[in-house]
């Protein structure tokens, strides 16, 4: 049987008097993309920021590839290849496309006795990159603040498959998204599907994602709910289910 990239257990989170997770089980196999929804405050960003190393569990365990681990940093997750794009996008509007794919981890060369950043190589690289997933920019040194939110998006997906994701994480990835905008994150993680790398598509409405997830993961009062795959349930089951939380 299959091990599990990341197998989430008992997870607990209490903050002051507020009990945020109540011993939520998770787990995500490579290549699998996961719906995860539920109303505002079911839990779901207090979940993966805890994947995410922004905060770490109260109770409970976190397993890489069957491997107990702790994820107390984001650096400490972003080691594990586990890359999230925070409904900001993680972007830095003053700074081009290239320095946002390398942002924290610029390439540098020798010049003499110091090394200087490789400007023209990592330039070469987030074009391909940005190319690759069908995003139409002209240049890798045009500012990411003149850029769509889809296309924002994309730069940030970018960033992840460049660096040898093994899961990213999308939190709220289509809001405030035109029509158009929320077809090209869909069309971003199909491509992360054929490159086998595991996606947390988190989102309140199932509709945008039923296409492409694997399985449905609902979040009611920090508990999972549901856990179930696309096969095996109708939209209006979920939708049901997400109305009497």
């Amino acid at each position: 049987m299959e091990t599990p990239l990341i197998r989430m257990e008992d997870i607990h989170k209490w903050f002051d008097k507020t009990y945020a997770l109540r011993g939520v089980n998770f787990e995500i196999y490579k290549g699998e993309v996961i719906g995860l929804i539920g109303n505002n405050g079911a839990g779901k960003s207090t979940l993966i920021k805890i994947l995410s190393g922004i905060f770490p569990p109260s109770k409970g365990r976190i397993f890489y590839q069957g491997k107990e681990v702790k994820i107390k940093t984001p650096k400490d997750a972003i080691d594990l290849g586990i890359e999230t794009v925070h409904q900001d996008y993680s972007l830095v509007g003053e700074k081009n496309v290239a320095q946002n794919v390398f942002l924290g981890r610029e390439l540098v060369k020798p010049a003499g006795f110091i090394k200087v950043l490789d400007t023209l190589r990592m330039e070469e690289i987030a074009s391909e990159k940005v190319r690759e997933l069908g995003l139409n920019i002209s240049s890798p040194t045009q500012e990411v603040r003149f850029f769509s939110g889809s296309e924002r998006q994309g730069i940030a997906i970018a960033r992840a498959m460049l660096f040898k994701a093994t899961l990213v994480i999308l939190d709220e990835p289509t809001t405030a998204l035109s029509v158009k905008g929320c077809r090209q994150v869909l069309d971003f993680i199909s491509q992360l599907k054929k490159n086998r790398i595991a996606c947390i598509f988190i989102d309140h409405n199932i509709g945008r994602i039923i296409p492409l997830a694997d399985r449905f993961v609902v979040m009611s009062h920090g508990q999972i709910i549901e856990n179930v795959s696309r096969e095996n349930t109708l939209v209006e089951e979920i939708e049901e289910l997400l109305v009497s939380c």
